[in-house]
């Protein structure tokens, strides 16, 4: 198997400098290195991101495919049109303000090589200055059938940190528009078309909380958006009826809370503060 890979990432004006250049580091430093690295400017940037993407691309030549949106069109849109400047299969998403661990990319081509799957995530640990400073991690399910049971209910893997087929992503249409549930719908749709996944038990990533991810995770907007997927997926039968009146009710609680005690329930039930390293 062809062990060449992709990276996916999409950044916009508000991410901080310090931030995208510490993202991109991690990638460039993989013991397994990239020879394609896609970057969606998602709008007009600012002068100092832009100056991080120059001195990048200066001192990587021929690695660094930028395509630029004329205006901010959100993560979905700016996926998809990053999509087929990834010229290898595998695609490895990234966000801009996340550190990947430097066996990230070489762990998951090795499940690539060794099963038969389309989707690869693993273990992510939250922080939110330096890694290590929170020690909470997001652990999913392993293999294919408790992946499933669990994606009735939950996201199924940690976007950040998720290494995909390009042509079973392709298959479905893609990235689309979806409040902040981007990826999860297309996690739903691609587990629906028979998509075969894996979630390595490991930390892989350290992904960049701060005080605003746990903000977004409420209000009427976000519960809509929720509303909007479980609906889809009682239709496509990927869950019951009764899954979804449960899973809204709760998350109908959640999302009207304040968010610092959102945060704390999130910490409470649903991550593991416990040593993974």
């Amino acid at each position: 198997m062809d062990k060449g890979y992709s990276i996916l990432m999409s950044v916009y004006k508000k991410e901080q400098p310090g931030h995208l250049k510490e993202s991109i580091q991690s990638i460039l430093s993989q013991t397994l290195k990239t020879d394609n690295f896609v970057l969606v400017c998602d709008g007009k940037l600012t002068k100092e991101l832009e100056q991080i993407i120059k001195e990048f691309q200066e001192n990587n030549p021929g690695i660094f495919s930028i395509l630029r949106l004329e205006r901010n069109r959100g993560l979905g849109i700016a996926l998809q049109e990053g999509l087929p400047y990834c010229k290898h299969e595998l695609v490895a998403r990234m966000d801009s303000d996340d550190i990947a661990k430097p066996c990230r990319c070489e762990k998951q081509i090795e499940i690539f090589c060794t099963k038969q799957v389309d989707i690869v995530s693993g273990t992510i640990e939250e922080f939110n200055k330096v890694p290590g400073d929170r020690k909470i991690y997001k652990i999913l399910p392993e293999n294919q059938e408790e992946i499933i049971r669990y994606a009735r209910t939950r996201n199924p893997f940690n976007h950040p940190a998720v290494m995909f087929r390009k042509t079973a992503v392709e298959a479905v249409n893609g990235y689309q528009p979806f409040y902040l549930l981007e990826d999860y719908y297309l996690w739903v749709r691609m587990l629906g078309n028979g998509a075969r996944a894996y979630n390595i038990q490991e930390n892989l990533l350290y992904m960049r909380v701060g005080e605003g991810m746990y903000n977004r995770r409420g209000g009427l907007k976000y519960f809509k958006s929720l509303c909007r997927l479980y609906h889809y997926m009682r239709k496509i039968h990927f869950c019951t009826i009764f899954d979804v009146i449960k899973i809204i009710s709760g998350y109908f609680f959640m999302c009207i809370l304040p968010g610092r005690v959102r945060e704390r329930i999130y910490i409470r039930k649903l991550r593991r503060s416990k040593n993974r390293d």
